[in-house]
This record gives C-alpha cells, sequence and structure tokens, in this order.
C-alpha cells in the first residue's frame, strides 16, 4: 500500500501574531481525512507542524520512504505549502494539495510542483484516489480533482462527491497527534485548556466576500447525539476546560440546537464554550439555550456599522439585528465579540463613523478589525480585480498582500482603528478623540496607487 503522509504548512514558531495570543487549535480537516481513509482499511500518518518545524518535516520527508504528501493550504500558508511541495518532489514524494486555496491558484501550484490538487471536500475524492493506488490514468475518472492535461493546462473532473451522513464519519483522528500539546499552550497562557469540535459542514449564507471554496454553500449537520458521543469522549479522555465549537455559524437551526441542548442536559454534561453566531440567528430562546449550555462568549461578524456597506456585502442582516443580538447575549451573561472590516468597496468616511458609533453602541467584550481583501473565487474579488495590484511575488504573497487601487490607503485604516479604540477607552479622552478625528480627515484624500 502506498505511503500516505498528512501535512499542512501552519508553523506556529513562524507566526508572530499568534504567539502574542496563544490560543492555537489542531487541523480537524486533517484529522477527519485521516480518520475517514483508516476507517476504510487504508493507513495514515500526520506531521502536524503546528509545534513542528520545517526542518523537521524536510527530514521526514528525505528519510523515506516516498508516497503520497498530502498537504492542506489555505489563505495564510501559501509559501510554506510551495515549499513543502517542491522539497517533497525532489524527495521522490507524489505532491496532492487540498484545502481552501489550491484550488482557487491551480495553475499557479501546478506550476510550481504540484501533482495534483483535491478541489473541495476530500474525503470521497482520496479514497478513490487510494483505490487507483495514486495511479494518474485513473485520475480523469475521479470527481473533485485538477490536474495538468495533456496539453499542460489545468484539467478539472468537475464537483467533488460529498459525504451525505455526517454521522457516519468516524470522529477525527486526535490521537494520532499530540493533543496534549495545544492543551498545554492554552493552560499555560490562559490557565484553561481548548479543544475544538464541529456539528456541521458548510454555510448556506452568500456574503459575497466569504470563500466557499471546500463545501460550497452546503450546510449538512451531524445528529445532536452524534455530537453530544464525540463531546462526552473527548471531556472523558483529554478533560478540557472549554470547547470551541468551530462551525461557520452554530446557531443556525434552531430546532436542532433546542435537541442538542436537551441532550447536554440529560446526560449532565455542561462545559463553558464559544461559537460563532449570526445576528438574525439570535433570539431570546438562543441566547438562554446558548447560556444554559455554558456558553461563555459569542463571535457575531458586524462587519460594519453602515447599513449601505452591509447591503453591498450581501450579508443579509441589518446594523439594529447586530445590536439586538449583542444585547441579548449580554442579558443572559454571554460575552460578546465581533468581527469588524474596513475598505469594502465604496466605504467612505461617513460609513467609517457610523461603524465607530455601532460598536460604541454594542458595547462588546471584544472585537477585531481587518482591512477587506479579496480572496480569488469570491463575488468580491471578481468586482475588485481590474484594481488588484500584487505587490510582491505570487509565491512570497497572500491574497491579504493585495493593493485594492482606489482605495483609501493603509494609513487612513490606520487612523480609523486608532479612533475606534480611543472611543472603546474604558474612559474616553476628548482630546484624544478630536485629535484622532483630525488624523481620520486628514488621509481621507489618500489612496492607494
Amino acid at each position: 500500500m502506498t505511503r500516505l503522509l498528512l501535512t499542512h504548512g501552519y508553523f506556529l514558531e513562524e507566526d508572530l501574531k499568534e504567539q502574542q495570543t496563544m490560543k492555537p487549535y489542531p487541523p480537524l480537516g486533517l484529522l477527519y481525512l485521516s480518520s475517514y481513509l483508516r476507517n476504510r482499511g487504508f493507513e495514515t500518518e500526520i506531521y502536524d507542524s503546528t509545534f513542528g518545524s520545517r526542518q523537521e518535516l524536510f527530514r521526514l520527508l528525505d528519510q523515506g520512504p516516498a508516497g503520497v504528501l498530502g498537504i492542506y493550504g489555505n489563505l495564510m500558508t501559501r509559501a510554506n505549502v510551495l515549499a513543502i511541495a517542491e522539497h517533497a518532489r525532489a524527495a521522490g514524494w507524489l505532491v496532492m494539495l487540498g484545502g481552501p486555496e489550491p484550488s482557487n491558484y491551480a495553475r499557479e501550484y501546478l506550476s510550481a510542483g504540484a501533482d495534483l490538487i483535491v478541489a473541495g471536500e476530500g474525503e470521497i475524492a482520496v479514497e478513490r484516489l487510494g483505490r487507483s493506488g495514486f495511479d494518474p490514468t485513473a485520475w480523469p475518472a475521479i470527481p473533485g480533482l485538477i490536474f495538468r492535461g495533456e496539453d499542460g493546462t489545468p484539467h478539472h473532473t468537475g464537483p467533488a462527491e460529498v459525504l451525505t451522513s455526517l454521522d457516519a464519519q468516524p470522529w477525527p483522528d486526535r490521537e494520532l497527534i499530540d493533543i496534549g500539546q495545544y492543551l498545554k499552550t492554552w493552560r499555560c497562557l490562559h490557565g484553561m485548556g481548548s479543544i475544538s469540535v464541529i456539528t456541521a459542514r458548510g454555510c448556506p449564507y452568500r456574503c459575497n466576500w466569504c470563500s466557499h471554496s471546500v463545501y460550497g454553500h452546503t450546510h449538512r449537520r451531524r445528529s445532536p447525539k452524534a455530537v453530544v458521543d464525540e463531546i462526552e469522549w473527548v471531556i472523558e479522555r483529554y478533560s478540557p476546560e472549554m470547547l470551541w465549537i468551530a462551525d461557520d455559524v452554530f446557531t443556525i437551526h434552531h430546532g436542532w440546537l433546542a435537541e442538542y441542548a436537551a441532550e447536554m442536559k440529560r446526560r449532565g454534561i455542561r462545559i463553558p464554550f464559544e461559537c460563532i453566531t449570526r445576528a438574525d440567528r439570535m433570539n431570546d430562546k438562543t441566547a438562554a439555550l446558548l447560556a444554559d449550555l455554558a456558553c461563555m462568549r459569542v463571535w457575531i461578524g458586524s462587519e460594519s456599522g453602515s447599513q449601505r456597506i452591509l447591503d453591498a456585502m450581501e450579508r443579509g442582516v441589518t446594523v439594529e439585528q447586530v445590536q439586538e443580538a449583542v444585547a441579548l447575549a449580554k442579558h443572559n451573561g454571554i460575552q460578546t465579540g465581533m468581527f469588524l472590516m474596513w475598505g469594502y468597496e465604496g466605504e467612505d468616511i461617513s460609513d467609517i463613523e457610523a461603524t465607530v458609533e455601532h460598536v460604541k453602541k454594542c458595547r462588546p467584550d471584544v472585537f477585531f478589525t481587518t482591512v477587506s481583501y479579496p480572496i480569488k473565487g469570491t463575488p468580491y474579488f471578481e468586482k475588485v480585480s481590474q484594481r488588484l495590484v500584487n505587490i510582491r511575488p505570487w509565491g512570497q504573497s497572500t491574497d491579504r498582500d493585495f493593493v485594492v487601487t482606489g482605495r483609501h490607503s493603509r494609513m487612513f485604516y490606520r487612523r480609523a482603528d486608532e479612533l475606534l479604540r480611543i472611543e472603546m477607552a474604558m474612559t474616553p479622552d476628548a482630546a484624544a478623540i478630536h485629535a484622532a478625528r483630525q488624523a481620520l480627515q486628514l488621509t481621507r484624500h489618500e489612496v492607494e496607487a
């Protein structure tokens, strides 16, 4: 049987920003792929690069025997994925890529040394590859693959087959990696260990800056009983102090949430957790259920305090719904986290001001801002594609590095950040607020060239 080694391109030792927060989680996608394949008779190995190093992985590849190397790639790991692929090919490995980014840049990744790309959900496609012995002559008949055709251009075999029953999928292969290292890191820095679980795959919403390259717009749920079975085992096996429910939107299905809460209560399980919600999927009953389940924080993608910008994003929510959702969470003793995005197409200084006022009204416990960046394959990318400039070579950059010509300057958004944080201070300083507003006004005419 062909040796199959799975890895990803994320190294914590290289991530200075994450080193400041130190809240790492394992690569659940790889762990699910591994458990699926092993359940069907394949042997898999995992090199979890999070606490590893590029040099250690390269030594493993050099030791052999060479087989198939599957690399998960995302928005931020492009350079590492390319370096790993290059080294693996030189050591005699067949290189297979998956994850949310490689299919968006199939030509570039194939030209850089990848042999094939699994586009979309990977379990069934990789199983069929394994059954064929990874024989290239079988690839054209396997849905969900991209590889070089006879003319050298990428050949796509069509949409990947997806799992119809998530309950039939084995739990992720946590035992093949060092979960203890994750828990130790969390406990040392935060006093409590956290483990991630998912209850569903995919997101049915169509925010036009969000990538759906793995699951498309499908949304499939596990049964409440199956989820609680896993959580019960995770608690018994690892004794975490909290959980991260890693669904795109945990609260989509209110009936499911009620059944899940009842099953947790029936078994006497109550453990703190964090999750993501949408403002339009929060109501009195949902907030109360989350509180009864010991939810410690809900994260809400607010993005903007300007309804005009939210509508342009096709978010499908109102500013008032966001404010109501935050208030509901607070009323039920749940902390709130808010994601905000500057710089979406058409945003002007009045929208910045509206967002500042919105966040002041919500008073979330924590908020994060980012400047919008166009991810290839999204409607937002297509909308601004003619104005994109990559200031660094593709292999050394990410989609976050694009300059959108004609947009406000990066300095303008730094000033917006400064204004928001000063306004949100425990004791806002009037002089500092005035100075921040002046600085924002002074940079409003600066644009990216």
